[in-house]
């Protein structure tokens, strides 16, 4: 094998295949990359045998090969390299030169052969989508999964195509995040649980125009998203009725701003402790107080306006709950409805989007 390829380019395909790298795994060739030149490109694939992930970067290839060096080592090394262009050239008993500028390092590798075959799926429906309105739609639910194995459906994102309307839910059991987008790629219906890791890697590489094709069986997902594949196993069990707990209509309702409340929420939280303190929210006629106290550290407390319509009530949440959807939501404005002291809120914006989160008891 012998190959020129920039030294940029050979970064982000590296840095794009990284986290599919295997940390804990019996198999020492798990934590080397596969590095494949055909034609005029190289193909850098990373797996740990639940998901894998290959990058396509131009070459200028004189020689055709494969090889798998350490992944870690690898891409510490390209990072550092001093010029543009980087040389990569196999030699006899399983080393490689990378050549670049003054700088020529020899790293020994293991044979191509010994690399697990990529995943192959026969038959598999398909999905065409914009990247930007797949990473949106991901971003605003991933971080509602659960870390319960015990329940692991619960710990993948759902994805459900129905007659060209596609849902993407994530809940915990305590909150729920659901976004909603008309589609036109869809050919067929889907019902996908895409394991939480998968999730997170597809959003780092939605990046940009152009659209992105997922095909999937019952048990296997393939993203394409042009310069990257992401091929991953899908979580099998069905996934519970999740419209089912989204609570009706509410009387009750504030409206506020999302960058003002996502504020004042950060600051209240910086007396928390390790203890996980919730934060009370006060809402009435002349806005909303939020106050938060930790027995250990102190006390914050913070009133911001609001457009408010109901009795004067007093209702406790995990504050990190609250947060979390304001991060990826762009609406200027939020409602936040109510029913009472125990029973779910909801937290929408002028976008798709609906979350749903429960209260914590007061004492």
């Amino acid at each position: 094998m012998k190959l020129k390829v920039l030294k940029d380019d050979l970064v982000g395909a590296l840095s794009s295949v990284a986290p599919a790298v295997a940390t804990r795994s019996t198999l020492p060739i798990l934590s080397n990359l596969l590095l494949e030149a055909r034609g005029q490109s190289l193909y850098v694939t990373a797996s740990d045998l639940s998901i894998t992930v290959r990058a396509l970067l131009a070459a200028t290839v004189e020689e055709e090969g494969a090889i798998t060096l350490d992944a870690k080592r690898l891409l510490a090394i390209a990072r550092e390299l001093p010029e543009v262009e980087v040389e990569i050239t196999t030699r006899s008993a399983g080393s490689v030169h990378l050549a670049c500028g003054a700088a020529l390092f020899r790293l020994n590798g293991i044979s191509a052969e010994d690399f697990p075959e990529p995943p192959k799926i026969a038959n598999p429906k398909t999905l065409t989508i914009e990247k930007k309105v797949l990473r949106s739609m991901l971003e605003k639910t991933a971080y509602a999964t659960s870390s319960d194995v015990s329940r692991e459906v619960l710990t993948g994102v759902y994805l459900e195509l129905q007659d060209n309307r596609l849902s993407v839910v994530a809940t915990d059991g305590r909150r729920l995040a659901l976004v909603e987008q008309e589609v036109d790629g869809a050919r067929e219906n889907l019902n996908l649980v895409v394991p939480s890791r998968a999730v997170h890697e597809i959003i780092s590489i939605l990046e940009g125009e152009g659209v992105a094709t997922i095909s999937a069986t019952p048990k296997m997902m393939v993203l394409d998203a042009g310069s990257v594949t992401v091929m991953t196993t899908l979580i099998e069990g069905k996934y519970p009725n999740y419209r089912q707990v989204i609570p009706g209509k509410s009387e009750i309702g504030a409206t506020l701003s999302r960058e003002l409340f996502l504020n004042v929420l950060r600051r209240v939280s910086l007396v928390m402790g390790q203890r996980g303190t919730s934060a009370k929210v006060n809402l009435s006629k002349d806005g909303l107080i939020v106050t938060l106290s930790d027995p250990d550290i102190g006390e914050a407390q913070e009133q911001m306006p609001a457009k408010y319509s109901g009795r004067e009530m007093v209702i406790s949440f995990n504050p990190a709950y609250l947060m979390d959807p304001l991060k990826y939501l762009v609406s200027d404005e939020i409602t936040l409805e109510l029913t009472d002291e125990t029973s779910p809120a909801v937290i929408k914006g002028d976008e798709p989007f609906l979350y749903v989160v429960m209260p914590v008891r007061l004492g």
